[in-house]
């Protein structure tokens, strides 16, 4: 790191202020770098502000900045902000529904821009919450817990499904899982499975051919996932690639007495061919997102017996200060002369837009 402290302007509105930028990692980035608050209201919550005054305000605090982080409120950092700014070296996005939506990444690669997206920072949980769908769903604990909520008395042996999950074929141990998509979600996924000696598959298209090799596992086509897994996770995220990337012959893929988990994003399966599929009765479902949400009141997919529901719960409260606490360390490294670990890539903007790796 030079002599001179490099100086982090953060743009963002006063809920993000108040609730992300924990004062324990403001220490932190002031034990290195000097920073300040430029406040933007407005815009929707994950895209850009187009208030020009906002934008102008953001001109004007850029000019000496080193670095600048942006969130919920921010004005998009375009070329003519970044042109405006000829100190500038690094812009990270906390919040930006996984892939950096508040700033030109080109522009910023041809000025010779680091660009950071910690959006990764509620990914952590929700591998968790895959985790106890996948136990739950292989359990089918949400006919159990439909029957013992009953005014009458219930055993495993009341079961009304035809498949062997539960008392009989319900451990997670020695199976083999599959997942769709193996972002920061998947990779934590696989760490918590390999204690339950899994066999781990996986699809993504975006990935580096030998992170199976570094991670452990086979890389594979969708089909293959989806019908030679005991129990299928989709953790792919919406891009125009992926929306309803899994449809009725893709479910139809889905091998009996197998389950399904998805805590992505549930425009990716195609909810009524989802519903159709479970009609059959020989699969188990553990959905924490679904297509549309909130859950329509009246939705079949409320009644199926081979089903288990959550509301969108995979992240929690705890991630709001994790994404900060990410682009510190992001800052840290990068102006200590590091490499930084969440840069956005030319594969993220492929996975984003839904095209080709380039």
């Amino acid at each position: 790191m030079s002599e001179k402290r490099p100086h982090v302007v953060v743009v963002c509105n006063k809920a993000v202020r108040d609730v992300y930028l924990d004062p324990v990692d403001l220490a932190r980035l002031e034990g290195f770098a000097s920073w300040e608050w430029v406040q933007a209201e407005g815009g929707p919550e994950f895209q850009a502000n187009a208030d020009g005054t906002a934008r102008e305000s953001v001109r004007s605090h850029l000019k000496g900045a080193d670095a600048v982080v942006v969130c919920h409120g921010s004005p998009r950092i375009d070329a003519s902000l970044l042109d405006s700014a000829t100190h500038l070296r690094f812009v990270g996005e906390l919040e930006g529904d996984r892939f950096a939506a508040r700033f030109d990444v080109e522009a910023a690669w041809e000025r010779g821009i680091t660009v950071v997206d910690t959006t990764n920072g509620s990914s952590y949980p929700v591998a968790e919450w895959a985790l106890g769908l996948i136990i739950i769903s292989l359990r089918n604990a949400g006919e159990h817990f439909r029957h013992m909520i009953e005014p009458k008395e219930h055993t495993s042996r009341h079961l009304t499904r035809r498949t062997r999950h539960g008392f009989v074929d319900g451990d997670l141990w020695g199976k083999t899982v599959g997942l769709i998509g193996c972002g920061h979600i998947g990779r934590r996924l696989i760490q918590f499975l390999k204690a339950f000696q899994c066999q781990i598959q996986v699809h993504d298209p975006y990935l580096p051919r030998e992170m199976a090799d570094a991670i452990g596992f086979r890389a594979t086509s969708l089909k293959h996932v989806m019908s030679d897994s005991d129990v299928v996770v989709c953790l792919a995220p919406l891009t125009p690639g992926t929306y309803r990337m899994i449809g009725a012959e893709q479910l139809s893929w889905l091998r009996s007495d197998s389950v399904f988990v998805n805590v992505s994003r549930g425009a990716v399966v195609d909810p009524d061919a989802l519903i159709e599929r479970l009609r059959v009765g020989d699969i188990v479902a553990g959905l924490d997102v679904f297509d549309p949400e909130p859950i329509p009141a009246d939705s079949e997919i409320k009644r199926l017996p081979n089903v288990f529901l959550s509301p969108h719960i995979s992240t929690t409260s705890s991630t709001r200060q994790a994404f900060f606490r990410l682009m510190v360390d992001e800052l840290d490294r990068h102006f200590h002369g590091h490499v930084t670990q969440f840069e956005v890539t030319s594969r993220t903007l492929a996975n984003r837009r839904g095209g080709p790796v380039s």
